[in-house]
């Protein structure tokens, strides 16, 4: 380079560093010139001594946490607007369902029909006074969020040690309605109130209201105040009068259990707490309410309507989100659906649950029961989700998870047949520990060396252990309880199923009806179906939207049609001679397994037939223990009931690895049965725990004081004193009750009979 071009370059950056110089010069000086400007003007401010720590300070820490609350109250905001995505958010609960049973008869109702709504002004003026009144006072005053409202349900539910009063306004119960479930959350809540906030920015107090009515759950499976009037009084409701409208009024808060046609009483009294109310509020004087308190309202008799409505849940449920997979550019919102119910078989249900329930639920310390019966498609014939929907709607056959003990047994035993086992192989049933987990037998003792087909039967627990251990060969038992879970999901379990040592033998938590239609693989040569209940969607004008066998899921074949054959072959070993004889059909062929959980909590019987799946669940919903109710008892008792039913007027099909259904034995006479007494007949019904109660024990004593008095009697009475032999007689025979009468148990122990109610 030239030696001028250089000079050139040196000058350059000597003036580039000059000029920065000068430029962070001129910066720092004018900075610290303005810095001291503004401590000059702020100084004039300047609080000392005890006003900066009473004042100052607070403000300063009010500010800084502030801010942190705005940043945290958006962070919790986001997740419930997320709720409001969809532009068609004000319709998306706007399903109107009409529900039909497999033969199209109609069986029920769910959503609301907004086509058929009424304008808010030709609501009784006493219905909205006795709404506001009871639900939110100051609705026309709050921001969506009544203050102080909340504020004194707070130190009322505070006070009495539980809840007492709900603090949420009408505009946070409708974001409930629209947006969100029942559970009770502490999220659930946080998103209400945001929802709340947003919905009055959305919409007028006049709309919030008018939705309101029109989408509350009412009970009776009706929403909305005019389907409740309609359902309980028989009339629109522009025609209720006052006591009507304070019963309506009344269903808000909990409308199963002020149902006027499930408990009167109750609806009535809490009528009468909406008509205080009203008073309360300033709306009506006393004179204006008293007609209505001398003159309560009555309600249509409809006890003798009963109506399918755990089953109605789920299969609302499934068709709401059914209707999500419909194309956005449909926008019909009534249809007419035709499901998989069969009522007979549904009534029958319910009957068998109930029957037992009533006559053995106290002896066995038993409150609860489900059970779901299906067809080899899938399709839901038969749902109960619990003893009563009118005191509890919550679906136990659908959304309560319990440990199904030994039922699940019958996935460990096919994995071990896609292994190389058979049902002939033979497992030494002897002690066996994994890590510090050592399991045990039903009867704390071991049998040797016995088939699959054996342990099965007899429901052996070391059996299915050792299994699992022998499928992870040098993997270990992990990857042996891997591959038994791998081969659940294909049957269809969607539950959780986390890896325990104890999963072999039951202890994870499924469904009753995943674990019901997840059996029906076995008959169905191996093929895994999808629970179903909606079989075709109709328009409410007529026109075919959707049906099963053309849109929906088709079957997969989850194992080898053998491998499901020799199953069903070893299962049926279980009603036959095992565990489960009391699920026996006559001359239908029959497979199944029983269960029974730690300390008794939970008995099942899952089966199957050529025609059907059922699976059985009794317990309690506080997870407390049973009187000793094992899977043999009162489940498989249920399921023979049910079955029995299900296949009247149906062509029985072969049970593929058993065959066709053989006629059950008759019960032979007793061997020291005199020649002209009648054979003893099978006993059928389960009895009583063979636990000798206090009142059976008095009666036993009072049995060996007459037998004592009759020996007496007997030594004393000579051969011309007949009578008062036959006087001893008669009291002997008094002794013995007709309703204790001795009867085997379900493993040939003794027990009472039946009582008689």
């Amino acid at each position: 380079m030239p030696s001028h071009w250089k000079q050139k370059v040196r000058n350059f950056f000597l003036d580039l560093d000059a000029r920065i110089d000068s430029t962070l010069f001129s910066s720092g000086k004018g900075l610290r010139e303005l810095y001291e400007r503004y401590s000059t003007f702020m100084d004039r401010f300047y609080v000392g001594r005890w006003k900066r720590w009473v004042f100052i300070e607070p403000l300063s820490e009010a500010a800084t946490i502030g801010l942190g609350g705005m940043i945290l109250m958006l962070t919790l905001a986001i997740p419930a607007f997320r709720e409001t995505a969809d532009e068609d958010w004000l319709k998306k609960s706007d399903l109107a369902v009409t529900f039909l049973d497999r033969y199209g008869n109609p069986i029920g109702n769910r959503g609301i029909k907004h086509n058929d709504s009424i304008p808010l002004e030709d609501f009784p003026d006493n219905l909205i006074k006795a709404t506001l009144a009871t639900e939110d006072r100051r609705f026309y005053d709050h921001f969506g969020i009544d203050v102080p409202g909340l504020a004194r349900a707070l130190v009322t539910n505070a006070q009495a040690g539980g809840v007492r009063q709900g603090g949420s306004s009408i505009t946070q119960q409708l974001a409930k309605n629209l947006f969100l479930n029942n559970e009770r959350t502490i999220e659930r809540k946080v998103k209400e109130a945001f929802l709340a906030i947003w919905l009055e920015t959305r919409l007028t107090k006049n709309e919030i209201l008018k939705l309101y009515l029109d989408r509350a759950y009412m009970g009776g499976g009706t929403f909305g105040v005019d389907g409740a009037a309609h359902f309980y009084f028989n009339k629109s409701v522009r025609d209720v009068n006052l006591a009507e409208a304070a019963m309506l009024a009344g269903l808000f808060k909990a409308p199963t259990k002020y149902a006027p046609h499930i408990n009167l009483p109750a609806a009535r009294a809490r009528a009468n707490v909406v008509l205080d109310n009203l008073v309360d509020a300033g709306f009506m004087t006393e004179g204006q309410v008293f007609g209505a308190r001398r003159n309560p309202a009555v309600a249509v008799d409809r006890r003798d309507e009963n109506s399918p409505n755990y089953y109605l849940d789920y299969a609302f449920d499934e068709m709401r989100k059914l209707v999500d997979t419909f194309p956005k550019s449909y926008t019909e919102r009534v249809f007419v659906v035709r499901t998989a119910i069969d009522m007979n078989v549904q009534k029958a249900a319910e009957e068998a649950i109930e029957n037992q329930l009533r006559q053995f639920g106290r002896d066995y310390h038993a409150t609860q029961a489900a059970t779901v019966v299906s067809d080899l498609d899938g399709g839901i014939r038969a749902m109960v989700g619990g003893r009563d929907y009118g005191a509890s709607q919550f679906n136990r056959a659908v959304d309560a998870y319990r440990q199904p003990g030994s039922s699940f047994k019958p996935y460990v035993y096919t994995t071990a047949l896609l292994n190389g086992f058979t049902p002939n192989s033979k497992i030494v049933d002897g002690p066996v520990c994994i890590g510090n987990w050592c399991p045990q037998n039903y009867g704390h003792s071991y049998s040797g060396q016995v088939t699959l087909t054996q342990a099965i039967t007899r429901s052996i627990n070391v059996v299915p252990v050792k299994l699992s251990i022998a499928l992870g060969g040098k993997e270990g038992p992990k990857a042996g309880r891997a591959k038994i879970v791998e081969v659940a999901r294909r049957f269809g379990l969607k539950a959780p199923l986390p890896d325990t040592p104890s999963l072999p033998i039951g202890s994870d938590e499924v469904t009753v009806i995943e674990h019901a239609v997840a059996y029906a693989t076995f008959p169905n040569r191996g093929k895994a179906v999808t629970p179903h209940s909606v079989l075709e969607v109709r328009t409410g004008a007529g026109d075919l939207v959707w049906r099963w066998d053309r849109d929906g899921p088709k079957p997969r074949q989850a194992i080898p049609s053998n491998i499901a054959a020799d199953m069903a072959g070893m299962m049926s070993h279980v009603v036959s001679e095992g565990t489960a004889r009391r699920a026996a059909l006559d001359g239908i062929p029959t497979a199944g397994k029983t269960g029974t959980t730690n300390a008794y909590r939970d008995a099942w019987f899952v089966g199957y037939t050529g025609n059907f799946t059922c699976a059985v669940w009794y317990g309690n919903d506080d997870y407390s223990p049973t009187n000793r109710m094992t899977g043999g008892s009162l489940p498989a008792q249920t399921w023979h009931d049910i079955m029995v039913a299900a296949h009247q007027g149906v062509e029985v099909k072969e049970l593929v690895g058993v065959g066709m259904g053989q006629k059950l034995p008759p019960q032979p006479a007793q061997a020291n049965a005199q020649a002209n007494a009648a054979p003893r007949v099978l006993e059928t019904k389960p009895g009583p725990p063979p636990v000798l109660t206090k009142r059976g024990a008095d009666i036993l004593v009072r049995v060996e004081k007459l037998l004592d008095e009759a020996a007496k009697t007997a030594n004393k009475t000579t051969l011309n004193e007949p009578s008062k032999a036959g006087k001893a007689e008669s009291s002997s025979a008094l002794a013995f009750p007709e309703n204790y009468v001795a009867a085997a148990g379900p493993d040939g122990a003794t027990a009472p009979a039946p009582r008689k109610n």
